[in-house]
């Protein structure tokens, strides 16, 4: 099987175990759609700064997620509510005040791992395209 790009100079598999481990544990096709429909709504900064900045404090309402992140409240709210319906956020209400909060489960090695050193990784990038 190949792309058309370049021509095979060997049969395939080449390496028929590996394979069979890669498909075994790869996620499934839905799964797959599910992951690019979960990071794409996380890849609008507004909505990644509102998870780093509930990763920070825990809880805030959105006048002062919008404060935090210097953006309108409505930018706030809009965030919210697309991490609300993908389920990366929840939100309690005392009397008028809405505060929202990373949902419950939400990926701790996520947090504190990947996605700060996919921005550090970024730098990297921008760095080294000045050199």
């Amino acid at each position: 099987m190949t792309d058309g790009a370049e021509s095979a100079d060997h049969e395939h598999p080449v390496d028929p175990e590996r394979v069979a481990r890669a498909r075994e544990r790869l996620p499934t096709a839905e799964e797959g759609d599910r992951l690019a429909s979960v990071l794409s709504i996380m890849a609008d900064p507004t909505r990644a700064r509102l998870l780093y900045a509930l990763d920070v404090v825990e809880e805030l309402c959105v006048g002062d997620l919008a404060l935090a992140l210097l953006i309108s409240e409505d930018a706030a709210s809009y965030g919210l509510r697309v991490l609300r319906t993908a389920g990366l956020v929840t939100r309690r209400k005392v009397g008028r005040v809405v505060y929202y909060r990373l949902s419950d489960g939400f990926p701790e090695p996520l947090r504190q791992h990947c996605l700060r050193q996919l921005i550090d990784m970024s730098r990297s990038s921008v760095d080294d395209d000045d050199s």
